[in-house]
């Protein structure tokens, strides 16, 4: 069973950075589909970022944060600069994509392992 595990949320201000990661362990990262989403009170959940051969981005983190693997760790990572408080959210990590020809669509529903999450508060 793969299980998700995120870690590197926290508080900090506006303009602040902060670096997610998440190890997959008994799953084989290398060119696979996986991927950050989150979720803020109050709206739907919202796929951050993708990455299977390359990286696509939501509109509203493009130029701010970027995803990255370490295959051999079975890792992946967020690094989030540049942080606005509209980022406040819980962030999840995200593999198994059941259509991998799809990845970039960055739709959820198409993800079968999840993380718990890890929350990112973004705050003066």
């Amino acid at each position: 069973q793969v299980q998700p595990v995120e870690s590197g949320g926290g508080s900090v201000q506006p303009g602040g950075t902060l670096r997610l990661s998440c190890v997959l362990s008994g799953y084989a990262t290398t060119s696979a589909c996986v991927g950050w989403f989150r979720q803020a009170p109050g709206k739907e959940r919202e796929g951050v970022a993708v990455i299977d051969v390359g990286p696509s981005y939501a509109d509203s983190v493009k130029g701010r944060f970027t995803i990255s693997r370490d295959d051999a760790k079975n890792t992946l990572y967020l690094q989030m600069n540049s942080l606005r408080p509209e980022d406040t959210a819980i962030y999840y990590c995200a593999a198994g994509h059941k259509v991998p020809q799809w990845c970039h669509s960055r739709r959820g529903d198409l993800f079968q392992y999840w993380g718990q999450g890890t929350q990112v508060t973004v705050s003066s």
